[in-house]
Order: C-alpha cells, then structure tokens, then sequence
C-alpha cells in the first residue's frame, strides 16, 4: 500500500498535461503487451491484402521492368536514352541525386538523433534505417550503368588493371562510386546490428525450426548479458557517428560534382550545403509517405503516435525553409554577379519555354506547400501529411531535373541549343528501382522487426530502472 501511496503522490507533482512531453508509446501496458504487439506482423502466418496489393506490382516491376530495361540499355547502349548533345545528362543522375536524397533522412532520425539523445526516435528508427539502406542500393545501381559500358565497371575500384593504370581518381564519378559504397556498407552494418537484439527475441519466440534456425543465426548468440550490452552500446555509438557524418560528406561529394564544373548554373559553391539539405527535405518527405500507411495498416497507433508524426512534419519544415533561403540566395546571386550566362539559367527555369513547368512545380510544392506545416491542423491530418510527403517528393524530382537539365540544354552558342526528353528506357528503369525499393521495404516489414524492440522498451518509464514509475506499469516483466 506505501509503494501504491508512493505513485500517486509522484503523479500529484507530475506537470499539467500541456507541460508534459508525449509518451513515447501510448497506452502501454507493460513490457510484455511491447514484446507482443511489436513482434505479431511478423510472427504472424497470415499476410494481409493489402501486402500482396503493394507487392505484386513492385515485385512485377523490380523482377520484370527494371533487368528487362537493364539488359536492353547494357547491350544496346546508352543511346537509347534521351541523352544527347548538349544534354548530355538525363534522368540517370536526376535519378540517382533523388535516390541519395530519400536515403538520408533515415540516417539522420536514426543516427543523429541517437547522438543527441531524442528518445522519440526508437519508434520510428528502424523503418528509416531500412529505407536508407534500400535508397541506397537504388541509388548505386546508377553509376554503374551511366558509364556506357558496364563491363568495365571494376575500373571505378582501387584494382590495377594488366597494364598497371590505376582508375582515375580525379573524376567525380569515383567520387560518386567511394561515397555510396562506404554509406551503403556502414548503414547496412548499422541497421543489421541494431536487429541483433530483436532477432534474438524472435528467436526466443520462434514456434517453428526453420525460424528459430534463421534467426538464432541472425542473433549471433545474443543473450542479452551485461557485457554484450556494453560493447553494443559501445559500437552503436560509433556507428552512429560514422552514418551522421555520412549524411553529410555523402551529398557534399555529389554537390561537388557540379559545383567544380564552369557550367552557369553549377559553379555555385552552396551546392555541397545545398545537396546536404535537398537531401535530407526530400527523405523526411519519403518518411512521410512510408510511416502513415504502415502505422494504420500494421495496427500501431499507439507506437507510431501523433506525436512522432508531428515531429517529422516540424523537421520537414526547418528543411524546408532552409532550402527557400537557398532558392532565394541563388536568384539573388545569379542577378548580382551580372554574369549573363548565370542570368539567362536562372530566368529560363521559370519563364523560359521548355522546362518552366516543372521550374514552377518546385517553387510551389517546396517553397509553398511546405508552409502549410506550420499549421497544427495541418500537422495532425494524416491524409494531408500523406499528400504533402508526396508533393515533396515530386518536387525535388523536379528541383534535380531543373538543375541537372536545365542547366545544360541551352549551351553558350544558341546555335548548340537542344532539348531533353526522357525515353521509355529512362522512365522504365526509374520505375524499376521504384519498384525494387518497394518490394525490398515490404520485404522487410513482414519477415523482420520494423520496430526496434529493446530500443523501445528503454524509452518507457518500465524499463527505466532510475524513473520514478519504473517497472510500476502493468505487466512490466517481458
């Protein structure tokens, strides 16, 4: 009776409810309830129907589309895209800026905010994680194909060849080539490892042979002792800040792939900053549109709160703001530096007559939908959120296609003048990786923990020994 007259009186000195930071699961009911409800999409033999309507058509699109285009344009060459002279560039870099872009902010909510001790994030973590490292994977698929001949790839690696030459390493493309390979092996050891105590809760709860087989080898003889825990934690926080630093060093190589150009509209040395944060909006974005769908369709109101969902509409609106300033700064210098070149780029995104449709789509999706954020009931419509992540989306496609493109079809001498289109092998290939990302990403939330189980549990006041409430909850024993 004490420990009872204990708790009441600690919620008596609680805050008022309008003080009180949001729980980061609501109407948790123990440990145990966590283990269950966190672990019942995957464990469970029947899957939905809304699972195969989303999976077929990416699957059909990433085992059919995407080799079928692949094989044509490898043995064909590249040719068969819209790529011409002047335009020498098309969707095979808008496409590949687009896909570094969604994969960043899953490594900034995970990583980053880790490092700076935002619990919130445990939730969510480990869907953005995911979502990195299948960004990624599409995102490398791009140099490696753009090159002409992609027998010839191993050149783009530090081997020498018979003849002892080395790759040359001036080239942005190596640089493209060193950046997505380093972020693609240390997010995929991030994400793996952050699993390793979960698949040891599914080995635990495994029902079958086949499953507790695959996942006792997954867990890697986890057992939870207070030693693995510290050299986890340990090189959890490394890890850590190797993704975070990635984020930033990832893009900055594919700003300086312009910016070191003399081309008008790329030699601007805010393209680094500028690619950091294009990034980072356009992931948020993705964030948006993967986690809304999930968390009705999953059953997990209660993990995913209104809360997590505010939060990532806050920070797309910071990134969102930033990248208007930036807008704002490269029309301001395209005027005041009184370089012709730089002002004929600048005025044809909007008013010229070939690409100022999609000028103006980016204007009006990032610079003013974004602001509908700062609006509370904006902010707590689902279906608003949906529609705008996906707005975001198609508004920095078009922010990398005005940059990429519409920086190169008008070359000094009107009479090098030329336009780009893009083909059906262009958009078929696009719509692979789509497709790959998806069926990869559904992949992943049926058969593994999409939510980090142990990194939830250590956000509850149950497994917070030093919290007053601690382990007071029902059912606070897993």
């Amino acid at each position: 009776m004490s420990d009872i007259a204990n708790i009441e009186e600690l919620k008596k000195l609680a805050p008022p409810a309008e003080l009180r930071r949001a729980p980061v699961v609501e109407g948790n009911q123990g440990l145990g309830w966590l283990t269950d409800k966190l672990s019942a999409f995957a464990e469970s033999k029947k899957i939905p129907m809304w699972w195969w309507i989303l999976f077929i058509p990416s699957a059909i699109c990433a085992t059919v589309v995407l080799p079928f285009c692949l094989f044509y344009q490898v043995t064909t060459g590249v040719g068969v895209w819209g790529n011409n002279h002047p335009a020498m560039w098309g969707l095979d870099i808008v496409n590949f800026i687009w896909w570094v872009g969604v994969a960043h902010a899953g490594t900034l909510i995970s990583a980053l905010l880790f490092l700076t001790r935002q619990h919130w994030r445990t939730t969510i973590g480990r869907m953005a994680e995911a979502m990195t490292v299948f960004s990624v994977m599409m995102a490398g698929l791009y140099p490696a194909i753009h090159v002409g001949r992609a027998w010839f790839d191993w050149y783009m690696f530090p081997v020498p060849n018979s003849n002892g030459n080395w790759p040359q390493f001036k080239s942005p493309l190596m640089w493209d080539v060193f950046a997505v390979n380093t972020y693609l092996t240390v997010s995929i050891l991030f994400w793996f490892m952050g699993m390793i105590p979960d698949f040891a809760v599914f080995r635990d709860r495994a029902v079958t042979r086949p499953r507790k087989f695959i996942f006792g080898l997954l867990a890697m003889g986890w057992t939870g002792s207070a030693r693995q825990w510290h050299n986890y934690e340990k090189a959890y926080v490394v890890l850590c800040g190797l993704c975070t630093m990635l984020v930033f060093t990832v893009s900055s190589i594919v700003g300086l792939d312009f910016c070191t150009s003399q081309l008008a509209g790329w030699h601007a040395t805010i393209f680094p900053l500028y690619f950091v944060i294009g990034a980072v909006f356009c992931g948020f974005g993705m964030m948006l549109v993967i986690l809304i769908p999930l968390r009705k369709w999953c059953g997990l109101e209660n993990i995913i709160t209104m809360s997590h969902i505010d939060k990532i509409a806050k920070l797309a609106l910071v990134a969102g703001l930033i990248i208007d300033y930036i807008y704002l700064q490269e029309f301001f210098i395209a005027w005041y530096s009184g370089d012709p070149y730089e002002r004929w780029v600048f005025g044809h995104r909007l008013f010229g007559h070939t690409y100022m449709t999609l000028g103006w789509m980016l204007i009006g999706i990032n610079v003013c939908v974004t602001q509908l954020f700062w609006f509370k009931k904006i902010r707590s419509n689902l279906f608003a959120l949906f529609i705008i992540g996906v707005l975001i989306n198609i508004g920095m496609w078009c922010e990398r296609f005005v940059i990429v493109v519409g920086s190169l079809y008008q070359d000094f001498l009107p009479a090098n003048w030329g336009k780009y289109m893009p083909t059906r092998w262009d958009i078929g290939i696009y719509v692979g990786s789509l497709g790959a990302f998806f069926m990869l990403y559904l992949l992943f939330v049926k058969f593994l923990p999409m939510i980090a189980i142990s990194e939830v549990k250590g956000a509850t006041p149950q497994g917070d020994p030093h919290h007053p409430l601690g382990g007071a909850g029902k059912g606070g024993h897993s």
